[in-house]
This record gives structure tokens, sequence and C-alpha cells, in this order.
């Protein structure tokens, strides 16, 4: 099946990737980091345009997919999570006006986890209330790395919306993972490896279980190892994330945990790229979130005929409590 879409807050192009995969051609990108612009151009080719609060939605290409991983740091623990008070928390809003001029048949959104809990909850009802009342069914749900085959403790929400009301499903992942030894280099340069003195404090401090692992060091100082790395953060210290507690991540393995092909070119650097990297997608995630929406679009999926002629009646919105952590969410439009 073939159909267009677009890429908003596109970063380095983990979302683009699979879409491609599954038949899409990209017809609009935009991002206005000036390193993410640079990787993209050279990976596939074009540069993004830059800041979208200042493209009229007039001259955004017709669509069927809208893609969109829009500025965490406002809801996110290593940022100051102020949400709609940050600038940056109220570009959801020009998502808003380009679905409401353009009306593609599906969205895919993608923002961390802390967005489900933000000031109580009510930063995400207002993005739900935003996108039922454009007419959509929204789905979301919180999926973490770890569940689909990369030794990576990411977790993000993806909000999911389709004009009809298609038997939507999000994907349940799998218990194969990569192991971590798969991810990491062999030979590393010693520039990447912390002092010796950062080095004898991390082992004075913590014994590991684990070999090959990462360890972590949490806001608090705290040190703790896994089989997996935490999740990469583009705003964490230079020493959040440690090989054995000796070394950082490489470019590569940093791309790797995110499940960006061995093919993917590195031309910024380290810090431009721990940077770039921290602001990523999981490409396997998005990846199958996208088959169920392709499959939706292909009509693979049956429409709910009751719900639909409900919608015809201009029911009000539902906007739901989300105390519960780990469930998946249908809102119906109107």
């Amino acid at each position: 099946m073939s159909f267009k879409f677009i890429d908003l807050f596109a970063g380095i192009g983990g979302m683009r990737i699979p879409f491609e995969e599954l038949g899409g051609e990209c017809v609009f990108t935009s991002d206005w980091d000036k390193d993410a612009q640079k990787m993209y151009e050279v990976n596939f080719g074009e540069k993004p345009h830059g800041d979208i609060t200042k493209i009229h939605e007039i001259d955004i290409p017709d669509h069927d997919v809208l893609l969109a991983g829009f500025p965490c740091q406002p809801f996110s623990i290593i940022g100051s999570r102020k949400g709609f008070e940050d600038t940056r928390g109220t570009l959801f809003f020009d998502i808003e006006r380009i679905l409401k001029a353009k009306r593609p048949k599906a969205f895919l959104l993608e923002n961390v986890k802390q967005l489900r809990g933000h000031d109580k909850g009510r930063t995400l009802n207002v993005i739900l209330n935003h996108l039922t009342a454009l007419g959509y069914h929204v789905h979301w749900k919180v999926l973490n790395a770890l569940n689909f085959g990369l030794p990576h403790k990411r977790e993000r929400i993806f909000i999911v919306g389709l004009l009809h009301n298609y038997d939507f499903t999000f994907p349940q992942g799998t218990l194969n993972r990569k192991p971590l030894s798969d991810i990491l280099e062999k030979k590393v340069d010693h520039s990447y490896f912390a002092a010796k003195v950062i080095q004898k404090r991390m082992k004075d401090n913590h014994k590991s279980r684990y070999n090959p692992g990462i360890w972590h060091v949490n806001k608090g100082g705290n040190i703790s190892s896994h089989p997996y790395s935490c999740a990469l953060r583009a705003g964490a210290s230079y020493n959040y994330l440690l090989v054995n507690g000796k070394r950082r991540l490489t470019e590569r393995e940093c791309l790797r945990l995110l499940g960006f092909p061995e093919s993917y070119k590195i031309v910024r650097t380290y810090m431009q790229m721990r940077k770039v990297t921290g602001n990523g997608v999981v490409v396997p995630v998005v990846r199958a979130i996208a088959k169920e929406i392709v499959s939706c679009l292909k009509g693979e999926r049956p429409i709910n005929e009751l719900c639909n002629s409900l919608m015809s009646e201009q029911l009000p919105i539902f906007i739901p409590k989300i105390e519960r952590k780990d469930y998946e969410l249908v809102v119906s439009g109107r």
C-alpha cells in the first residue's frame, strides 16, 4: 500500500524509517534543531524545514498520516516538567492546527511517559480533549523498548488517532531481547573512558552482577547496574551511563540502542550525538505501531459501526481518569 506522511519534530528520523519500510512516502519534514537537521539531511537526502510555528498549515502538503514526536522536555524527569507553561509544551497546538486543516486519516504522536501524570493528568486530558474534538478515535499506551527486542529501558507514551473507528490495538512486543553484548562495540577509543578517579569511585560504591552491564547514576548520585541501558537522555550528565562502570557509550552504540540500522551515517560530534539520540525514538517500537496503523488504513481491520453511528449524534467528549499505569485507553471522538 502506498500512502503519504509528514514527519514533524522529526529529530534524526526514527519515525520515518518504519513508515517508509511499509510503503509510505514522506512529503514534508520539520525540525528546528540544527544538529538533527544535518543528520537527517545526510541520511535521507533532504533538510527538514525549520520552526513549525512559522510554517502555515496551507503550505504543508496533503498527507494520509501525521507523525510527531513533539518536544518532551516540558514533561520529562530530567527537564523542569513545566508542561504547557514551557513554550515547547505548547507546540502540541501546532500539531492540532495541522490536523484540523489537513484531516489526515491517522496520526502517531510520541512523548515521555511522564506526560501521563503531568499536572495530575490534566495535561494529557487537554491533549485527548483537543484530539477527540477533531473527530479522531484516539488510543494511547505507554510502551517500553525492553519489550521490543532492545536492551534499553525507554518508556514512552504513544498516541494514535484514526478518523474511522478501526479495531486498532497496540502491539504487545516480544520476549526475545537482543543481548547487550550485541550492542557494544568490541574496540573503543580511550577517549570514551571516564577518568580513573571516576572509575574508582564507581567501583568503590557499587558491585555489579552483570558483565557486560550499564551502570547508571541517577540525579541523587545513586548507582545501579543492569544488563540493559537506562533511557538515553539529551540533558543527562556526562557520566550518566557507563559500560561496566568504566566508559561512556559510543555514538554507534547509542544508535543501536534506538534500533537504527548500521547503515545510518554519523556526521556530528560526540556531544551533539548524545543530544540527538537522547531525543530520539526507538525504531522497533514505532515499526510495530506503524504496522497496526497501516493495517487499519488498508482495510484489514473491521470498523466498529455502532460507535460510528453514535458519533453522528455528537456525543460528549469522554475524558478518562488515568491513575492506572499499564493499560490501553481508547477514546472516541465526536
